[in-house]
């Protein structure tokens, strides 16, 4: 069974390694012009690979509870510390949990400060401008002086 759980850490380790590359082009696209090109089909492998984790996540768990540990973190810890084989493979994907989430947390930033631009453009484009008689309106003309 020690056997299965180490399968299970190996091919977790490995989908949060292609997660953090998904989240790699996604830094880069987010960091384009025009990133709307590139998000769509990055959203959606990101969205496959959370599927495969939480899989694996659930696998792991069942595992451990086959072997008499408790589910979650506490209970690979205490499955790290009776396998060598289990220890290294759960440090591994700890480490590359890790990375993703640096990276992850980069792109909201990097999100949000996207979106404070835009917000910020747009609130520029709104502003109200008192009609002077030396503007054009809509015709390409100059209105009328109608006084005040």
């Amino acid at each position: 069974m020690k056997d299965a759980l180490v399968a299970t850490l190996i091919e977790e380790y490995s989908t949060v390694e292609a997660f953090a590359s998904i989240l790699t082009l996604e830094t880069k696209a987010l960091t384009t012009v025009s990133p709307m090109e590139q998000l769509p089909a990055i959203v959606e492998k990101k969205t496959e690979l959370i599927g495969v984790l939480a899989r694996l996540e659930a696998a792991r768990d069942a595992q451990l509870t086959e072997l008499g540990f408790p589910t979650g973190w506490s209970g690979m810890e205490l499955a790290a510390s009776t396998d060598a084989r289990i220890a290294t493979q759960w440090t591994l994907l700890q480490k590359a949990a890790d990375r993703a989430r640096r990276v992850n947390t980069n792109n909201g930033e990097l999100i949000r400060v996207r979106m404070d631009y835009n917000q910020r453009a747009l609130k520029a484009l709104q502003v109200n401008v008192p009609r002077k008689t030396n503007l054009y309106g809509p015709d390409g003309r100059v209105p009328a002086y109608s006084g005040l």
